[in-house]
């Protein structure tokens, strides 16, 4: 009898282990989120992690806020505890080379970070934004009308010291629209219509603009500032 239920104790214990060594495969991960603004990835003895072999792990990830949630994705992994809810959960995740991100959706700005899985090819950094220039508008004709305006059309009478894209618009093959100024000096052409657009530098000074073929009467003129 005393061996019988040595043996009906030991069938007890190995069926309760046997279900929790199933609910998690791998090398333990911990996550946490919140309850501050801080989000973690650390390994099993507490240390933070932002970079990892590829492999199979168990990840135990502690949401500590309805304020914030955590959200891991990456090649092939794609799991997020709910923004509402403060819970523990534990995943199993496959994590191969590559770069995986780990952020709170509702704060993806403050609460980020990556971790490098493997040796994943570096990443190309985006090229620098291309500077928008602003923009100005010269008009010379229909007849003798010339003009020199702001991008939403207003006549200027002074504009500020710095680069400006100008867009001409000859429509006179009468008139040209010339333009001088301190080291500016670039003029359309007397026989010929069309759009051109310029890349000029405005320094402070007086800017004037005329017509060659009437540079007394077909003028105006703009002071920079």
């Amino acid at each position: 009898m005393r061996l019988r239920g040595l043996l009906v104790l030991s069938l007890l214990v190995a069926l309760a282990i046997v279900p929790a060594a199933l609910t998690a495969s791998g090398p333990e991960l911990r996550g946490t989120s919140g309850p501050g603004f801080t989000i973690t990835l650390q390994d099993a003895a507490g240390a933070l992690l932002s970079k990892l072999d590829p492999g199979t792990y168990a990840l135990t990830v502690r949401d500590l806020s309805t304020e914030h949630n955590f959200h891991l994705y990456g090649p092939g992994v794609e799991q997020a505890t709910s923004v509402e809810a403060v819970e523990t959960v534990t995943w199993t995740v496959a994590l191969r080379e590559g770069r995986y991100t780990y952020v709170c959706d509702l704060h993806p700005s403050q609460m980020v970070k990556e971790l490098v899985v493997g040796n994943p090819p570096a990443t190309t950094p985006p090229p620098a934004p291309v500077p928008v220039l602003p923009k100005l508008l010269a008009t010379i004709g229909p007849k003798s009308a010339i003009s020199l305006r702001s991008a939403g059309g207003t006549l200027l009478r002074r504009v500020k010291a710095g680069t400006y894209s100008i867009v001409v618009r000859d429509r006179s093959k009468l008139h040209n629209f010339h333009l001088v100024g301190k080291g500016v000096n670039r003029k359309s052409s007397l026989a010929a219509t069309g759009t051109v657009t310029w890349k000029v530098k405005l320094s402070a000074g007086t800017l004037r603009f005329f017509s060659d073929r009437a540079p007394k009467t077909v003028k105006g003129s703009v002071l920079v500032v």
